[in-house]
């Protein structure tokens, strides 16, 4: 049992070489998305690390004149230059620190494209998979947990950056505490100039700071052990936490009180609450190292008073040297432990970066293709099927099965079935979406992985049965982008049915669909936009057009219309059909059946519905009390 605790535990470790790797990576991913975020935020370090240490050293040199000469044409030039390095610094603090909030919030809206990317970037099917969202759900809720992975990088950046210019600026104010002898009046206090004496000093100086930082960084790599539970806590929060404010919830939240499923979570399995996994982490082990941390740097703090005092008292230097030394020495101990501190999280982050790129390093395996789909003016393609069997990745059971068809441009296609006999899969392939695993898809007698890949998806346009629309203006919904033929898009919008629903819009095509963006944003019913959708489809004016349940969301008199019409919009265009109303069939020129994956039938409406004991005869039956 103890062996693999130990396994488990070493399997999230992360060695020294590869987290450097890992981050030096992830500064040249940061560079190129934001490429003087790390220049900013080096002159922010290095002005905020100098202002504690000019403040010590001209105090140090106006309290060395105010206790010995009190010379005034000294002490005032003194007193200017102070206030004009502390005006000057604190006006380029306040400058870069302005710039590195503008930093910090371009950053973390860039970081998220670098996700947007590499999605749109994806082949489908792995864009498609359950697990690469719930990768990038991963790679989110670490970075809203703790700013775990490329989140943080900046502000680490410039806290080592801090940390390595306060140590360099605390060892050159504290060099002479440690060259100054102490004079030979001074008796047994002469042994504090023995070379030995200051040796033993310094090791003892930086075995009390390296403890201090090793507590701080243990600290900190504490709250990562309970990652996963803090991550799957903080997901089941945020959900229920969101549950009465996501509007489409609204209603059932409401009719069956759903409230009541969500409040254990906020209060008996809430992560944040002081019985929650954090906090006992906190109250335990990490507070432990936390207060050795705090306790070890005031010992720290103690001895060097100590030393310093004695330094001064034995005739060393004056007492205005002495306020130089303690706090350059103490900030020299503080910036040890930030450097510590700051190496134990990026230590930690390396495990969470690693995850990040597990995610950004997804290969893309479909073949692109090299061939141009040609440009015909007859649209003349013949599509064929030869003996193409799917299945999904990760899956043993065949989604398809030994499919075999053709089908010509300019033919009405339907694609019938029950849920789950592999229509929707069928249009996937078609599209090249997926690629099967065995058989091919020929276009005009060529494989349709030779063709290049952008090229081929241009040939279709799809109504999914799940298509989505953007809160954006009507118009930009249709054409897919900002510029666009306005012309074109009230046409396509009229021969999908929505001619008399725009007309009552208020800005016509510049009307915003939703209100996600603005007050002025209209809502639209689930038949609206699937007549958009449609729209949208037939906007791009592609060679083959797909529906996959095109009148799901309409009602039998405006589906009545879409299909009296539908010919006339489709054009020469071939149109292929995934319905569960048998009733849309009728006027398709052939008509496939799918049972378990496999063709089963093919032909038309009424030599199919005419055939006793098939699977089209048992579904149009089954559906024909709901035609009479």
């Amino acid at each position: 049992m103890k062996n693999a605790k130990n396994k488990k535990k070493n399997a999230g470790q992360v060695s020294w070489a590869q987290t450097l790797r890992l981050h030096l990576r992830a500064i040249r991913d940061i560079r190129r998305i934001c490429p003087h975020i790390f220049t900013i935020y080096a002159l922010d370090a290095a002005v905020k690390a100098v202002i504690p240490y000019a403040t010590i050293w001209f105090s140090a040199r106006i309290i060395s004149e105010l206790t010995l000469a009190r010379r005034p044409e000294v002490l005032w030039p003194l007193v200017a230059q102070t206030a004009a390095v502390a005006a000057l610094l604190g006006l380029l603090s306040t400058v870069l620190s302005e710039k590195v909030l503008a930093c910090g919030r371009s950053f973390h809206q860039y970081e998220q494209k670098l996700y947007t990317d590499k999605m749109f970037s994806m082949d489908f099917a792995d864009a498609d998979r359950q697990a690469t969202h719930d990768f990038l759900f991963q790679i989110r809720q670490n970075a809203n947990w703790s700013g775990w992975g490329i989140h943080n990088i900046p502000s680490w950046f410039r806290q080592i950056l801090e940390a390595v210019f306060g140590i360099i600026s605390a060892l050159i104010l504290s060099a002479s505490l440690f060259t100054l002898p102490v004079p030979a009046s001074a008796g047994k206090l002469t042994v504090l100039n023995h070379p030995l004496f200051i040796l033993l000093l310094l090791l003892v100086m930086v075995l009390i700071t390296a403890v201090s930082g090793r507590c701080a960084s243990r600290s900190i790599a504490c709250m990562s052990r309970i990652g996963e539970d803090v991550k799957l806590g903080n997901r089941l929060f945020s959900f229920f936490l969101d549950l009465g404010m996501v509007q489409s919830r609204t209603a059932d939240v409401r009719i069956y009180e759903q409230i009541n499923v969500a409040r254990p979570y906020w209060e008996e399995n809430n992560i944040f609450s002081t019985t929650g996994p954090i906090s006992r982490v906190s109250k335990g082990p990490m507070g432990l190292y936390s207060g050795l941390s705090a306790g070890v740097s005031a010992i720290f703090t103690g001895f060097v008073y100590v030393f310093t005092c004695l330094k001064a008292w034995a005739g060393a230097f004056d007492i205005g040297s002495v306020t130089q030394y303690v706090g350059a020495v103490t900030a020299l101990s503080s910036n040890v432990v930030r450097l510590f501190k700051a190496a134990g999280s990026i230590r930690t982050n390396a495990s969470y970066l690693r995850t990040t790129y597990e995610f950004l390093d997804i290969p893309n395996s479909m073949y692109q293709g090299s061939l141009t789909t040609e440009k015909r003016s007859d649209r003349d393609y013949e599509v064929e099927f030869q003996d193409v069997s799917f299945r999904y990745p990760g899956t043993k059971d065949w989604a398809l099965r030994h499919v075999s068809m053709k089908f010509r441009v300019g033919s009405r296609l339907a694609v019938v079935g029950e849920n789950g006999s592999g229509k929707t899969t069928f249009i996937k392939l078609l599209c090249r979406l997926y690629d099967p695993d065995e058989g091919h898809i020929l276009l005009n007698g060529i494989d349709i992985r030779k063709y290049d890949y952008r090229d081929y998806i241009n040939l279709f346009s799809v109504v999914f049965q799940d298509f989505q629309l953007l809160s954006q203006p009507l118009g930009a919904n249709v054409a897919g982008r900002a510029d666009y033929d306005e012309e074109r898009v009230m046409k396509a919008l009229a021969d999908a049915g929505f001619k008399d629903r725009l007309a009552a819009l208020p800005k016509g095509l510049d009307t915003l669909l939703y209100r996600e963006f603005g007050d002025d944003g209209v809502n639209i019913s689930g038949g609206e936009a699937q007549k958009i959708a449609i729209a949208r489809a037939l906007y791009k004016d592609a060679p083959f057009i797909i529906l996959d349940e095109p009148t799901a969301a309409l009602d039998p008199i405006a589906e009545a219309e879409i299909y009296s019409q539908f010919n006339q919009i489709v054009g020469d265009k071939t149109a292929v059909y995934i319905s569960h109303r048998l009733s849309s069939c009728r006027f398709c020129d052939e008509i496939l059946v799918f049972d378990h994956g496999k063709i089963v039938e093919q032909g038309r409406h009424d030599d199919l519905a005419a055939k006793e004991g098939g699977k089209y005869y048992e579904l149009w039956h089954a559906q024909a009390q709901y035609y009479d």
